[in-house]
């Protein structure tokens, strides 16, 4: 099976170019600093529900200097039922640290990057890669799925290792520099509408005549077994969502007893609120709960 650039980057680079997805990131003269608060947002949320949340975040926080001058509640508030508030928490820390250590300024070096609050691997690449158009290898889930698939004839990637997962991609990107954001971003979109998990598209992916997984005849994934996520229903994960509208939609700080009263398992509750309390989600003030103030 050909894996070189030059046999694969042609036909994601052509494909994408027809059938990518009109995604606000996409559009020329993006900013930075969106391209960023888009890659925290997309973290574990689909896209259809990022879309309307940024926008309305970049049209009241355009740059991150603006962010910064708010208190983090106003960022945790706005972050709405994303999930996983702690990324609000991250981004504002994260813009905060952009305005007193970069002059405001989005960094497009990957170690500045990395030494921001909250950003990784993946985000420090996408954000070097798409929004100032350096050439770095970007690896999530559906990249490291294509290639499983494509290059290595597995049904599904092994666990996330960047020591093995950066270099796999780094040796398709193309040479050119002006592809290879292009690239990474076809890639990406071919895990996500057609190399899916559940229901691959094989008949409609432009590597299909390549794919070595496809040749094999399909072979069953065979690594070891994913964990199954968690029923959210009933689950700490619940109650901690619970309190955190409530805290979200309330601009004064909520007695115990108020805030006990949305769950009727007070183990369980102490237990949500306790990891809110230790994430920072929510702090005490004035002898009750609430979102971050500082």
């Amino acid at each position: 099976m050909p894996s070189a650039p030059e046999h694969l980057a042609p036909l994601v680079n052509e494909w994408f170019r027809v059938h990518a997805r009109d995604l606000p990131w996409r559009k020329p003269g993006f900013p930075a600093w969106g391209t960023l608060v888009s890659e925290f947002m997309l973290q574990q949320t689909q896209v259809n529900r990022v879309v309307p949340r940024l926008e309305e975040w970049l049209t009241r926080w355009p740059t991150p200097a603006a962010l910064a001058a708010e208190p983090p509640a106003e960022a945790v508030r706005a972050w709405g039922r994303l999930g996983y508030p702690r990324r609000a928490l991250w981004l504002h820390a994260a813009a905060t640290q952009i305005t007193d250590r970069h002059g405001g300024v989005v960094p497009e070096d990957v170690d500045a990057l990395l030494a921001l609050t909250g950003i990784g691997d993946y985000t420090a690449r996408a954000v070097a890669v798409f929004a100032y158009g350096h050439r770095h290898p970007v690896v999530d889930t559906n990249i490291r799925r294509v290639i499983a698939r494509a290059v290595d004839g597995q049904a599904e990637p092994g666990p996330p290792n960047a020591k093995v997962d950066l270099p796999a991609m780094n040796a398709l990107l193309p040479e050119d520099l002006a592809e290879t954001a292009t690239f990474n971003a076809g890639m990406m979109e071919i895990g996500a509408i057609v190399c899916t998990a559940r229901a691959p598209r094989c008949d409609d992916c432009p590597l299909s005549a390549l794919c070595a997984w496809r040749a094999a005849g399909y072979p069953a994934y065979d690594g070891p077994v994913k964990a199954k996520q968690k029923q959210f229903a009933g689950s700490d994960r619940q109650v901690r969502g619970i309190i955190m509208a409530e805290l979200r939609s309330a601009h004064h700080a909520l007695g115990h007893a108020e805030l006990s009263a949305l769950w009727p398992e007070e183990e369980q509750f102490e237990r949500a609120l306790s990891g809110l309390l230790s994430d920072r989600l929510a702090v005490r003030i004035d002898g009750g709960y609430a979102l971050p103030h500082d």
